[in-house]
Parts: C-alpha cells; structure tokens; sequence
C-alpha cells in the first residue's frame, strides 16, 4: 500500500503537472473534465487529505461532511465564491487561491473585451461571415464607441483594476474609479486615477468595467437602477463574477439601447447564460477565459501546488485565506 498522502485532482491540468504530482501523491485525477456532482465530490473528498480544485467545485459543509482526513482545499481561482470559509475554517481545513499570477492576462482580457464591445467587432465579423460586407458604407458600416480620450470607470480597484487603468492610460483616457477603500495618493498617480462615488462614475463614465469580488454585498451591484444612470454611448464590461450584474436587467438595457454595448466573460448560474443575451448583437460573450493563457494557467497550477504541498508538510501555504487556521 502507497505511503504518499493521497489527494484529489478535480478538472483536468497540464499532463506535466500532474505526472508531478504523481512522484509525491497518490493521485485521483479527473483528466475527462467532468464536473463531479455533489454527492461524488463529498465522496472523493472522504478519501483524500488534499484536493485541487476550481470554481465549478461548491467546497460546503455538505461537501465537508466526511472529509475527516482533508487538510487543504487549494482553489486554482484568484476568486474564491465556490468557498464556504466558514464552513472550511470551522472543518479545520486550509482555503487558498491564486494571486497575482493572473493580473496582467485578467488585464489584458478585460481591456480586449472593453475593445470588442465599443468597435463592434463581433458583430462586424459575423456581418463577413453572413456575406453582407457588400452592403457596408461610411454610413451603414458597424459604427462603434472610441477609446482613446473618453473617460475609463473601474468599479473595483485591486491589482487586476490597477492593471487595466494603466492600460487605459496608454490610449489617452481619463481614469476614474470606485473601490470600498480609497487608494493610496501614490497608487492613484502610478494609475493616473480619480476616485468618485459610483453613482458619478456611472453617470460620467463612456466606459464600465467590473472588477470586484463577489459576496452577498456585491450581488447585483449592477442592475436597472444603475444602468439607468449610465450614458447610452456606454459600455458595460464584467470581468468579475457572475452575480455582480443582474442579468435580465442588463439585457434588457441592451435590448431596449439604454447603453450601447456590454462584454461579459462572467455569468450568473454559469456555464448557463441569459438566453435574452443570446439573442443580442451587441454583447460580447466570453466562456470565463480572462486568464486563459497557457503561461498565467500554468501559473495558477504552479501556485495552488505550492499551497497544497505546503499544507501536507505542515507549512503555512503561500496564500492561505483562512489564516486564523494557521498556528506558528
């Protein structure tokens, strides 16, 4: 019988990765990318005392029921919602996510999002795809929003939030930006941003962008009431999570042209979306990829197995969230 602590692998990772796990483990991997249900996942976690796993795992008292033996539940996800952290914490078990290692490429997806929804570019390129470029003109072309020199509204000012103010800098746009806790004056001059209440970046803002964690607070932050506010030249980004917007509402707006045009890679009740936003032309939408790169992806991989290998040789993970757990 192995004498490696055994631990759970719970969606696919990089063959590398896991043949690395496997010289310390005994590994239970799910390669197929099925998502476990819930009873399977409470049953996979019984026999393990470290898991990896990502959002489509809900890590609940439920699932935790008879996890006896489990140490560690290292999220592959700077965001961590699929997390009871109570529930963990009060089980004895480490919570960790991923940090840092996804800034830039959350960044750049966001700001690449942003562009899509402003200059129409899925639209344009479904018009090619249809055979209608024939019935174009400087008139009946896809004509979209400018970027550069109009006001950029961040809505959640963390490292990803800083990432893209710095971007919209380059293209010559005036930084605003709401957060819970006012940056620092040197963080708002390295960012080129003015802090305002949200109802005024709303208001002032050509363009929206989403990059708050979510929570019971943060539930529908963005809804009828605050899409009225905005300007029907406006975009509307998310790159948060799902639930930060009210989706029917967003539809709706859209739909009805009280904004111009939205880009969403997050969704309520995903991998489920809105059918009415389906049905739009002026959404841009994207399956939860905004760290999609193969080297931020290894990254997180990287960083959760630190954690998990911290947590089993009774170390402190790098990014414990529980931290009350951990006594020197």
């Amino acid at each position: 019988m192995s004498t490696k602590p055994r631990i759970l692998v719970a969606r696919a990772i990089f063959p590398d990765a896991l043949a690395s796990l496997e010289e310390s483990f005994e590994v239970k991997s799910n390669q197929a990318d099925e998502v476990f249900s819930t009873d399977n996942l409470r049953k996979e976690l019984a026999q393990v005392a470290g898991a990896l796993v990502f959002g489509s795992e809900r890590i609940d008292q439920n699932a935790l029921a008879d996890a006896k033996n489990l140490k560690i539940v290292a999220n592959i996800s700077v965001g961590y919602n699929n997390f009871d952290v109570p529930a963990m914490t009060t089980a004895g078990v480490m919570a960790t996510n991923t940090p840092d290692v996804l800034t830039d490429s959350t960044a750049d997806f966001g700001f690449a999002l942003m562009m899509a929804a402003a200059r129409r570019i899925t639209e344009s390129e479904h018009w090619i795809r249809n055979g209608q470029w024939d019935k174009m003109s400087i008139v009946y072309n896809p004509l979209g929003m400018d970027l550069h020199h109009t006001t950029l509204g961040i809505i959640g000012m963390g490292r990803i939030g800083q990432g893209i103010a710095k971007r919209g800098l380059g293209f010559g746009m005036n930084v605003i930006y709401h957060n819970r806790k006012r940056l620092s004056e040197s963080d708002e001059k390295a960012c080129g941003a003015r802090y305002v209440d949200k109802e005024t970046l709303l208001r002032e803002a050509d363009h929206v962008v989403l990059v708050v964690p979510y929570s019971a607070e943060s539930h529908h932050l963005i809804g009828a009431k605050e899409i009225a506010l905005m300007k029907s030249t406006a975009t509307l980004v998310n790159i948060a999570r799902g639930g930060i917007v009210d989706d029917a509402a967003l539809a709706e707006a859209l739909k009805a042209k009280k904004i111009f045009a939205a880009g969403l890679d997050v969704y309520e009740g995903e991998p489920k979306v809105h059918p009415e936003l389906l049905k739009l032309s002026n959404v841009v939408l994207a399956p939860h990829i905004a760290s999609a790169t193969e080297k931020t992806r290894r990254a997180m991989i990287n960083l959760a197995v630190r954690n998990l290998r911290a947590a089993l040789a009774g170390e402190k993970p790098p990014s414990l969230i529980n931290t009350e757990l951990w006594k020197k």
